[in-house]
């Protein structure tokens, strides 16, 4: 099958807003690069927008048609939602993406020093491949404790910051190294981060600590200690970029999920009064399972649905059952894009391609469909159909060859509702590595896609 790409179906003024889209996009990758990070953005965006939190209509007691209701929960996961005309009992119409990406988070105690520098103990988090992760720039972001509260950093994207680096052992000295296999070029234990160099003055022991201690204490007011209950992230320093001579694509961490994320938030903010319920949720924790109090396997979609129910007067535990099942969802998360330099773990014929516009996939899973949510014939009918009207350029697209691995999305989790799911989103390249590609027509046939299927 010859696949073509779709950029000459756009007009003028079309191309225009696709080159717009890309910017704001790049915009929001740059200021998301942890789940915090993106959920802090999210929640800026709306409340230009007009969103409220869900507090302030529960001191009114009440929400009707057009109501725009947000709520964060935890600082880690988002959910907004603009108001139908029908009552939530009816169903309601989500598009659901994850906010979280791989990276590597610093252990409870992670300050050492050895060979006159300062490191870092690490645990990834997520499905890396380990040896992308040494030698290039990392920044450093998290949230710490400390007697005198609650203390933000962020060090290592602002052009005065500066950076720091996970070492690789130098080609001249690894003739062993060479011969392991890939997962063990790098290994867990070895992805320290190298913190310091200079020492203070002193005749004790680990003067190097002792000074980024020092500095640690003067310019944020941290201690060692606070280390202990801190949430420490380690992820690419730098901006997204535009990548090709021509610009086509968007290069940049982070991009699963945030491209399906961005997407479905635009699409969102410009949604005022839909027939049903229209909702966004953006999740914490799908890179490990969605497993936790602020992941998909916890019960928040059923518990904030409750809460609506209950705000749209004569709540009933049935309501919110049949709210959950009559619903209709798209599972945002992206898909693995045809790389004409690894062809041999795709299947061409039934592969996602760049610049063909939103990825539909029917079912993920690994080999056999394991752990996958297979969406019924019908919806998956009844969804390109409506991309269709809309004028939605869109492809198909599997996780590679049957056996060559595969993957999951968040798809499984809103299935258990017996709702109708269907994975849909963007194809990336050199997905889970530290710098991700995607197409700025496929980007934006991602965000045409969502606000059509939430209005």
């Amino acid at each position: 099958m010859e696949h073509e790409l779709k950029w000459n179906q756009l007009k003028k003024q079309e191309l225009k807003k696709v080159e717009e889209y890309a910017k704001g996009y790049m915009n929001f990758l740059d200021s998301s690069k942890t789940e915090r990070e993106c959920a802090k953005e999210i929640i800026r965006l709306a409340e230009l927008n007009g969103f409220k939190d869900i507090e302030y209509y529960q001191k009114k007691g009440k929400i009707t048609a057009g109501s725009k209701v947000m709520i964060n929960h935890k600082n880690k996961s988002v959910l907004l939602f603009v108001m139908g005309t029908e009552s939530l009992e009816k169903g309601f119409h989500l598009v659901g993406s994850h906010i979280d990406s791989p990276r590597v988070d610093l252990k409870a105690n992670p300050l050492y020093e050895d060979g006159n520098l300062a490191l870092l103990k690490t645990h990834y988090y997520g499905g890396i491949k380990k040896y992308q992760w040494g030698c290039i720039p990392l920044a450093m972001y998290g949230v710490l404790f400390t007697k005198n509260g609650k203390i933000e950093i962020s060090i290592g994207d602002k052009e005065e910051d500066p950076v720091f680096c996970i070492n690789d052992l130098l080609i001249h000295l690894s003739a062993k190294q060479m011969e392991k296999k890939a997962s063990v070029v790098l290994e867990g234990e070895q992805l320290n981060v190298v913190f310091g160099h200079i020492p203070v003055k002193s005749e004790e022991k680990d003067t190097i600590k002792k000074n980024v201690l020092n500095i640690l204490l003067k310019e944020y007011g941290i201690e060692e200690q606070d280390f202990l209950s801190a949430e420490i992230e380690m992820v690419p320093a730098g901006k997204s970029r535009f990548v090709g001579l021509d610009k086509g694509l968007v290069g940049g961490y982070g991009q699963d999920d945030r491209v399906c994320a961005y997407a479905s938030l635009k699409g969102i903010l410009e949604i005022t009064s839909p027939k049903y319920t229209a909702c966004c949720l953006f999740a914490d924790k799908e890179e490990i399972g969605s497993t936790g109090n602020t992941g998909m396997n916890s019960k928040l979609l059923e518990n904030v649905i409750s809460e609506l129910v209950d705000l749209e007067g004569e709540y009933s535990g049935l309501k919110v059952r049949r709210a959950l099942k009559n619903a209709k969802m798209l599972s945002a998360d992206v898909n693995a894009a045809y790389d004409p330099t690894f062809s041999d773990v795709m299947d061409k014929q039934n592969c996602a391609f760049v610049g063909e516009g939103v990825c539909v996939t029917k079912y993920t899973g690994a080999r056999g469909k394991g752990g996958c949510s297979d969406a019924n014939a019908e919806f998956l009918h009844e969804v390109i159909t409506q991309f269709n009207k809309a004028k939605v350029v869109w492809q198909t697209g599997e996780l590679g060859k049957v056996d060559a691995g595969g993957g999951g999305t968040i798809a499984c989790f809103l299935a258990e509702y017996g709702a109708e799911v269907l994975d849909c989103g963007t194809a990336v390249l050199n997905m889970h590595s530290p710098f991700e590609l995607s197409s700025k027509f496929d980007i934006y046939m991602t965000f045409l896609a969502y606000r059509m299927f939430l209005s």
